[in-house]
């Protein structure tokens, strides 16, 4: 019995849970530690976010025989020169966006708490039925409202960890420009025989599938905010330009970010002028077909194969476990534990047919 691997596996999940239930017991033990790795972590994630988004330019110049210090310093050139760029043309009008919704915040609310008495009112003429179903569903936008508060203010403090540490997010980054290639050897030459093959192997799918989805994820959130901008440029809606912005960014959840971005859309639009909801939701409905059908088959592929319902699934837990940042950072994790499992299940069959063929 203890060959069998359901055995075996409830072994050591009864392992793990000790293990986690005495970590616990004394973590005051390893604070310390904990508090380093969370000044670590952070500026770890971002210098590999970096890495990754510019790798390709990396790749390009040195097939140009460019040397690997001439590429580092090209790449912090072009980063330069962007954040300049941003700097100079785009945060200007953002700032002047910003100060705009600033100032016309009260009438916004006041607007919008018009509507609500409106709502409020009609509700009274409806069967009790549908004002129960009114008041729950009222209830349930109220409270993920409050959770994403939530997460906006853990995605808050969050990067102002990453000012604060800024000065190891360069180190961080140059460091992988230098020496990436290096990583990987480093950890397979502890191993030998068929095992070093299977942990080059999973480290190797590990890195394109980071590759794959950090890439891609940001190409995409930046066509769709170009789209977004555009359409909403041609419509007329105000804060055009920092609704576009916060697309940006909301679209690097997956499925669930576009829908977010237009909400804070259809609240402008609806205190501009009601007619423009319709225009809006258009637009973001075919920004979001064209991204379905056209953008992410495209960029993405099947890279991580993940199911819709799965990836909403994991975004909903992770927020409630960890916030903005757990949102961000659930689908990588999953696809990075799905290959490790993957390539765990690959070896275990190939050892039980070489075991079957020498019987």
């Amino acid at each position: 019995m203890t060959k069998k691997l359901w055995f075996q596996t409830g072994i050591a999940i009864l392992l793990a849970l000790l293990i986690i239930k005495f970590f616990l017991e004394i973590n005051y033990i390893f604070a310390p530690i904990g508090i380093i790795a969370k000044a670590i972590i952070l500026p770890l994630i971002v210098g590999g976010v970096l890495y990754y988004m510019t790798e390709p330019i990396q790749r390009f110049l040195e097939k140009r025989k460019v040397p690997r210090w001439g590429t580092i310093l090209i790449i912090l050139a072009i980063l330069a020169g962007g954040i300049y760029a941003f700097s100079a043309l785009v945060y200007p009008p953002i700032a002047k966006e910003v100060n705009n919704l600033i100032d016309n915040g009260p009438k916004i609310t006041s607007e919008l708490v018009h509507f609500k008495d409106l709502a409020l009112e009609q509700k009274k003429d409806l069967p009790p039925q549908v004002e129960e179903s009114l008041n729950s569903a009222a209830d349930k936008i109220q409270s993920y409202a409050l959770k994403f508060g939530g997460w906006v203010v853990s995605f808050i403090q969050s990067f102002v960890q990453a000012i604060v540490l800024l000065v190891l997010v360069p180190f961080f980054f140059i460091f992988m420009l230098k020496d990436h290639e290096k990583l990987a050897p480093n950890i397979y030459k502890y191993f030998s025989g068929k095992r070093r093959m299977w942990v080059k192997k999973t480290i190797e799918d590990i890195d394109h599938v980071l590759r794959s989805y950090i890439q891609g994820q940001f190409l995409i959130s930046a066509i769709l905010a170009t789209i977004i901008l555009i359409g909403y440029w041609i419509i007329g809606l105000q804060y055009a330009l920092l609704i576009a912005v916060f697309t940006l960014f909301m679209n690097l959840i997956p499925f669930l970010g576009p829908w977010i971005a237009v909400m804070p859309a259809i609240l402008i639009a609806f205190t501009q002028d009601p007619k423009l909801v319709i225009w809006v939701g258009v637009i973001t409905l075919a920004a979001n077909q064209i991204d379905s059908n056209f953008i992410t088959p495209n960029i993405m592929g099947k890279s991580l194969d993940i199911h819709p319902l799965t990836v909403i699934t994991l975004l909903l837990a992770a927020g409630n476990i960890a916030g903005f940042v757990g949102i961000i950072l659930a689908v990588p994790v999953y696809g990075v534990a799905k290959v490790i499992v993957a390539n765990i299940y690959a070896a275990r069959r190939e050892i039980k047919e070489t075991a079957t063929k020498t019987v």
